[in-house]
């Protein structure tokens, strides 16, 4: 069997030790899963969705908030509408801001970029964000042990990129310089500051180093150690986190993991490449990242080079369990992680006006709540991955029959085991060949599976590449065996 190993698109055709394609499933330690399609679980937003956040009351009750251009919104279970709880005259993000949330007991705490400073959203009381007297307006925002931290910052109408500025002690409201332990720290000659990430530690993300800052007490507070200076991140909306100890995150040359100590290559001679040749240059800021927990995968959205309108259209998942990747291909808009709010039976006829069109079994953990799940924006509604499989490909490495010798492919025999014995996935083949490595490859027409549990195919050539396309749910896709032959020779 030639089973479908890793997706390494940075590797050549020939003596690829994966797959050439992996598209629209997910790694696994054998072979790949089905990814899911999109379903729609709220209303719309006046524009296109920029941040997601989930937070719980005292009661248990949770509350999901999302973020656009002009407003801020919070999702009603009632009648999954999204509405707004903006301040008066809402807000102006810039071109390429985002919101950014953080929970400090009760207090949300939204950070919109510089043109707007920090709001606060009591999750017990408030009915809209207002706008916290004398802080700052930043691009970037984490809790570390008792404070509320903020990074690239703007305040007193100058700009710092390369400075973070904290919240007195346990008080995300105060920021007055000076005064219960509040105060401002310049990072300097790491560029400016692209991503933060709290715990008991902090984790500040620059464009030419990594570092750590620590709570000391009066005079310094907060530490500041340089961990990383070989690597940075120049892309900032591509930091996601499993805590201080597991950032992921992009560089000019690829994607990293830091651990705290150092940053380990995770794309290099996998995907590094062919995603840089991929991005869209003039929609970087359009990239977005979140973690997908019930699946440990992480997900990178971006626009590629075929995205005219610099909507993101494909998304890189990493399996951070088995350190395997895939590409999936859906239009979309951003992505977040949320704590989707437990639907009842009739509020679910707000979603969809029936049953069979939810796309979402209502057994799934959706609809009951309390569960963290990957989720994006598509038409300025937030939607999660818990519809239909999506159309899947996985086209094997490019190999030899026998060495020097051209040979025929006959038929294929395609290894997909099926969730659902009575309900099972359609299947097709195609073979890819050539007779030189300088040629370009021909595929025969796709063979649905027979009777016989083969696909009929017949294609001639030196070099075969073999590709398996399903629709509907399956359990694994694993590999295929060939039938085949070598030509003669004078």
């Amino acid at each position: 069997m030639i089973e479908f190993g890793e997706w390494l698109p940075d590797q050549s055709d020939l003596g690829n030790s994966g797959v050439l394609e992996a598209k629209n499933v997910l790694p696994s330690i054998r072979g790949y899963v089905p990814m899911k399609s999109l379903a729609q679980i709220s209303g719309v937003a006046d524009n296109y969705i920029r941040g997601m956040f989930a937070t719980r009351k005292q009661d248990g009750t949770v509350q999901l908030f999302a973020g656009d251009s002009a407003k801020l919104y919070r999702y009603a279970s009632a009648d999954s509408d999204l509405d707004s709880v903006s301040t008066s005259g809402n807000y102006t993000l810039g071109t390429e801001d985002v919101w950014k949330f953080v929970q400090f007991g009760n207090s949300l705490i939204a950070a919109g970029g510089h043109n707007q400073v920090l709001q606060e959203f009591n999750i017990e009381s408030s009915s809209n964000f207002d706008p916290i007297s004398g802080a700052p307006a930043a691009k970037h925002i984490a809790v570390v042990r008792d404070f509320v931290v903020t990074g690239n910052v703007k305040y007193s109408g100058n700009t710092h990129s390369d400075r973070i500025y904290f919240s007195a002690i346990n008080d995300p409201t105060d920021w007055t310089i000076g005064t219960n332990q509040t105060d401002i720290q310049t990072i300097p000659d790491k560029g400016q500051i692209t991503g933060l990430v709290g715990g008991n530690v902090g984790v500040v993300l620059l464009q030419k180093g990594i570092a750590r800052i620590e709570y000391v007490g009066s005079p310094i507070i907060f530490s500041v150690e340089m961990i990383e200076t070989t690597h940075g991140c120049d892309l900032s909306n591509s930091v996601v986190a499993l805590g201080t100890y597991a950032i992921f995150y992009l560089s000019p040359d690829g994607f990293f993991m830091f651990d705290g100590q150092r940053s380990i290559p995770i794309g290099s001679e996998k995907v590094d490449t062919f995603f840089y040749d991929d991005l869209n240059p003039a929609f970087t800021h359009r990239l977005t990242a979140a973690i997908d927990p019930q699946n440990q995968v992480v997900m990178w959205s971006y626009p590629s080079i075929a995205s005219t309108s610099g909507d993101p259209d494909r998304m890189l998942a990493y399996n951070y369990a088995i350190n395997k990747w895939s590409l999936i291909e859906l239009d979309h808009q951003s992505l977040g992680t949320i704590l989707i709010p437990g639907s009842t039976l009739e509020e679910l006829d707000n979603i969809n006006s029936s049953i069979d069109a939810l796309g979402t079994s209502l057994d799934s953990p959706l609809f009951k709540g309390d569960s963290f799940t990957l989720a994006a924006s598509k038409d300025k509604k937030i939607h999660t991955f818990t519809g239909t499989p999506l159309s899947a490909t996985v086209t094997t490495r490019e190999f030899e029959i026998a060495p020097m010798r051209t040979s025929v492919i006959n038929k294929v025999i395609p290894y997909v085991t099926a969730k659902n014995p009575a309900v099972q996935p359609t299947l097709s083949v195609s073979v890819g060949s050539r007779s030189k490595q300088l040629n370009d490859v021909t595929f025969t027409s796709a063979s649905s599976l027979s009777d016989d549990n083969f696909c009929n195919v017949r294609s001639h050539g030196r070099y075969h590449r073999v590709r398996v396309e399903t629709s509907g749910d399956f359990r694994y896709l694993l590999g295929c065996d060939i039938e085949g032959a070598t030509l003669g020779k004078r």
